[in-house]
């Protein structure tokens, strides 16, 4: 029986979180209490302050979180007034992040949200792991692909290499592209994590530089050819700033110019930025709908008051109205929200025929790195002196990491950062370190490696979780190679 509960502002709030219903998660206990536990420890972090995390904002803060926290690192253009609703014209030139916070707090009383104006990259992990629930408001797959690496990386395994229910870091990724929209629930350990079916998101669109310079044939062409050929003949050695209103005012001149030699219609000043910026439309209805989706997922995540979505939601209001709900299924060997690369310290492998072997391998759900073991090998050096440079260089090499620039944390501790130079200086003695003894003589463990991905040609900023395990320590044995290759 539900408890009493005093006259809220929050009516229909109180219809989800004080009443019993029948399609209630299994830990939904209804009442009073509930709102308020929700309402004074539930952290909740946007990821995005434009046209979609505006929106998630406000939803949130409507729907009983107050302790809101958001990340952005852009600042407000006159482009962004159509459709951010929560920025004003005095407003450009400042961080999103701290505006739309601000007039988040002015709306809706006894609401806290903190600012960050900054790169999501620039926070450490730890910062990630203070939040309950991780909202996206993204345009970018890298940035989407980065947390959910960030969050996948609390995920820990029992020895069944079954997930651990505690260290689950759920998120809510919204993301719209005109009348259409997605909400998708990301469970990491249960549901498909974004990595999984990163196959959905479509290749970006190149055009050949032979039909740019010689047989342009829409608009976009003519604005692509002054952007990526023209501008290098006239400004030789001078980099292209797309935030520059010189510089792309200069691009939208020569694309006309063009246009109109070859007599194409449609080049605009708004069309420029948005084929230069890769801008993607974005229409203030579809953005409402999406954020809406969201937040009563996160609220269902929170408060248990519901099932959760399971688990992607497509929205298409091109003509008429259309939503569909499709459960993608988690990929068993994903290398982001699966236990991890495993690298197993075993016995009679030197180390020289590891690089050779790890070049051969194939693509297995899991890597094993063999190394010889003082224990039968008394030639060859123990897993204790396993160095720490040697495990650097290796990940470059791992077919399944394959990251370079790469900066390890183990439990927090900054065991070696390769940037910025004043924390490289102060963890590069390290480097000559046994490995063993920087994981404090544990047998095995869980490290996590930031860097450079480098997949398909293409460099981004990733997150890899590796699973260490000294083989012949005392404590360790074949049952803890569970779910290896």
């Amino acid at each position: 029986m539900a408890d009493a509960a005093p006259p809220s502002k929050s009516r229909d709030l109180d219809k989800l979180l004080l009443r019993p219903g029948n399609l209630v998660g299994p830990t939904f206990d209804p009442g009073v209490q509930l709102r308020d536990d929700l309402q004074e420890y539930a952290r909740v972090l946007v990821v995005g302050a434009g046209g979609l995390g505006c929106e998630l904002l406000k939803d949130l803060a409507l729907s009983g979180f107050k302790n809101l926290e958001v990340i952005d690192m852009d600042r407000i253009e006159v482009t962004n007034l159509n459709r951010q609703f929560l920025f004003r014209l005095e407003d450009v030139g400042k961080p999103k992040a701290e505006v739309a916070a601000k007039r988040v707090m002015e709306r809706v009383s006894g609401v806290n949200i903190v600012p960050h104006f900054c790169r999501i990259e620039d926070k450490d992990i730890e910062f990630y792991n203070d939040f309950n629930i991780i909202a996206l408001g993204l345009d970018s797959i890298e940035a989407r692909s980065y947390i959910n690496a960030v969050a996948c990386s609390f995920l820990e395994y029992d020895s069944d290499d079954n997930p651990r229910e505690e260290t689950m870091k759920p998120m809510v990724d919204g993301g719209t592209e005109g009348f259409k929209g997605h909400a998708r629930v990301i469970v990491p350990g249960v549901t498909p994590c974004f990595e999984c079916t990163i196959w959905l998101f479509p290749p970006q669109v190149k055009f050949p530089l032979c039909t740019l310079a010689e047989t342009p044939r829409n608009a976009a062409h003519c604005i692509e050819y002054a952007h990526l050929i023209k501008w290098d003949e006239v400004h030789s050695g001078q980099a292209f700033d797309p935030d520059n209103p010189d510089h792309m005012k200069w691009v939208y001149d020569e694309a006309v110019k063009r246009a109109e030699l070859f007599g194409i219609p449609g080049v605009t000043y708004s069309l420029t930025q948005g084929v230069v910026k890769n801008i993607i439309p974005a229409i203030a209805s579809t953005n409402a709908i999406i954020s809406a989706a969201c937040t009563l997922e996160t609220l269902k995540i929170a408060s248990g008051c519901s099932k959760t979505l399971s688990n992607y939601l497509t929205y298409n209001g091109v003509e008429g109205l259309h939503t569909k709900v499709t459960e993608f299924v988690k990929d068993k060997d994903c290398l982001v929200c699966g236990p991890g690369v495993l690298i197993e310290l075993d016995t009679a492998v030197t180390l020289k025929k590891v690089f050779s072997f790890l070049k051969l391998m194939k693509l297995i759900a899991l890597v094993k790195i063999l190394v010889c073991d003082f224990h039968s090998c008394p030639s060859s050096p123990p897993p204790s002196l396993f160095l720490w440079k040697q495990f650097i260089d290796m990940l470059e090499e791992d077919p399944k990491v394959l990251m370079t620039k790469a900066s390890i944390t183990y439990h927090g501790k900054n065991l070696y950062m390769q940037a910025p130079p004043v924390l490289e200086e102060m963890t590069r003695s390290n480097l000559e370190l046994p490995l063993y003894d920087l994981m404090d003589k544990t047998p095995k463990d869980v490290l996590h490696a930031t860097g450079t991905i480098n997949k398909d040609d293409k460099k981004s900023s990733g997150l890899r979780k590796l699973r260490v395990v000294f083989k012949g320590i005392d404590g360790v044995t074949d049952m803890d190679m569970a779910g290896g290759a």
